[in-house]
């Protein structure tokens, strides 16, 4: 596919990594010489210096022949505007990074009456999965597929666990959790997609796929906190904060922001009339005190600062064990660094974005059998989780899955059958109107025939 990107930041940046590495055609577009010059020489692609909002610097793009253009500038506007002239120009299809919160209630309109095939806001989407973390405090991560029927969620095994040298086959002998599939482990820098004979360990982090009520079930009986957040302590007022302390009151989830900006606390005040919000320096350890850190059932840090993110996350886990932590991390890529300090749950904006916009791109390149409904990176971007349609001409249908030549490193996690949500077993098979979850270490999977060994 010919793909067009308007906008070289950090959304750019990870939608040029993960496009191009696919196999597509990509097009970067940016004012700024260095960025342009930054991404086309990392990623081996075309880059034009310009406005994405000037007709000739889109032809020069190639925007007649593009399949898509995605807008992803600093502005919603410019993003709009680039797709407005995007589908007079080339008529291809467009999608744009929305990011205002006046322009998020009205994103259906925006959406149907200019013609847009996406639009994303990378804030609201990123409050979305801390919202569902806060839910279930004991995950580092959750994954949602069939509409919210199954999830995949990852935890890490904790010192005294039930599953420290457990093999895999006995959760379902020992713990009788027939309906929950281990999918991933995390082992240091490895990513494995086991069997029934591996063995977890202490430290492990383990992934599993199931429906909410049998995830609760299973965590219940290795002896795991299950419930939600009582409280969260927000530091940062910024848009995801926004987002997410809507969510968390709506959830009846006591909220408290900490921002050191008088005029946005003041505007956050008029916004949200039932949160408290704290005038004052996040990084400030006394101040953190004095507003109940040590009491707090979770902590959420979204200031603008990666580092201080971190280290405020840092602070607060040494202070107090128990506490779940969720951190903010926009452009910090030290990935290994990173993945090895003790930081609980990491968020990254411009990976959630990137997903939904991957998402869609494979859709489009779909041949005959099958969607991509949804996709989320496991393992940092090492492991894949994908929810296909299965569709009439889908070479994968009414097959023993035990029957089926599957590719390495490849495990179907659940099949959805009209809401049922079943853990799949060798004699099961994939029927019309199924939608069905695989989890794999191969990239770019577009269709389900892509599971299967040429």
């Amino acid at each position: 596919m010919k793909i067009i990107i308007v906008g070289c930041g950090k959304v750019g940046d990870a939608l040029a990594d993960q496009l191009s590495a696919e196999g597509n055609d990509v097009t970067v577009v940016d004012r700024r010489y260095a960025a342009v010059e930054a991404l086309s020489n990392e990623y081996d692609i075309m880059g034009i210096v310009g406005s994405g909002t000037d007709h000739s610097v889109l032809e020069e793009a190639g925007v007649e022949k593009a399949d898509l253009l995605i807008a992803v500038t600093g502005s919603d506007e410019l993003n709009l505007l680039c797709c407005l002239i995007a589908k007079k120009a080339g008529n291809c299809q467009t999608i744009a990074r929305v990011r205002n919160p006046e322009f998020n209630r009205e994103i259906a309109y925006i959406q149907e009456e200019l013609g847009l095939a996406l639009v994303i806001n990378p804030e609201f989407a990123a409050s979305v999965e801390i919202a569902r973390i806060l839910r279930f405090p004991s995950a580092i991560e959750i994954s949602p597929f069939a509409k919210g029927r199954a999830e995949v969620l990852k935890f890490r095994v904790s010192e005294s666990s039930v599953l420290d040298h457990m093999m895999v086959s006995e959760i379902t002998t020992k713990l009788h959790c027939n309906e929950v599939l281990v999918c991933t482990v995390e082992r240091g820098d490895e990513a494995i997609i086991p069997d029934g004979n591996f063995m977890m360990r202490e430290k492990d982090v383990v992934s599993i796929v199931a429906s909410p009520k049998r995830a609760s079930q299973f965590f219940k009986k290795i002896k795991v906190q299950t419930n939600q957040v009582k409280d969260a302590l927000i530091i940062g007022g910024g848009k995801v904060s926004f987002y997410l302390a809507k969510q968390l009151l709506s959830m009846g989830i006591d909220v408290k922001i900490i921002e050191k900006d008088r005029e946005r606390c003041e505007k956050l005040s008029e916004l949200l009339p039932r949160a408290t919000i704290i005038c004052g320096d996040g990084v400030d350890q006394a101040l953190l005190m004095e507003e109940g850190l040590m009491k707090s059932d979770s902590l959420v840090t979204l200031m603008n600062m990666d580092e201080e993110n971190i280290l405020l996350s840092l602070f607060a886990r040494n202070k107090r064990n128990k506490m779940k932590i969720i951190t903010k991390i926009n452009s910090i890529t030290f990935d290994e660094v990173i993945n090895k300090l003790d930081l609980d749950s990491i968020i990254y904006p411009k990976y959630v974005t990137a997903e939904h916009i991957v998402r869609f791109v494979r859709a489009m390149k779909n041949s005959i059998g099958s969607n991509v409904e949804t996709l989320h990176h496991l393992v940092g971007n090492k492991v894949e989780a994908l929810e296909f349609c299965i569709r009439e001409n889908a070479p994968v249908l009414n097959i023993p899955l035990e029957k089926l030549r599957l590719k390495e490193g490849l495990l179907i996690g659940c099949i959805n059958r009209s809401g049922t949500i079943i853990t799949p077993k060798g004699q099961d098979m994939l029927m019309m109107g199924d939608t069905v979850v695989v989890i794999t270490t191969n990239k770019g999977l577009n269709d389900i025939s892509d599971i299967l060994k040429e």
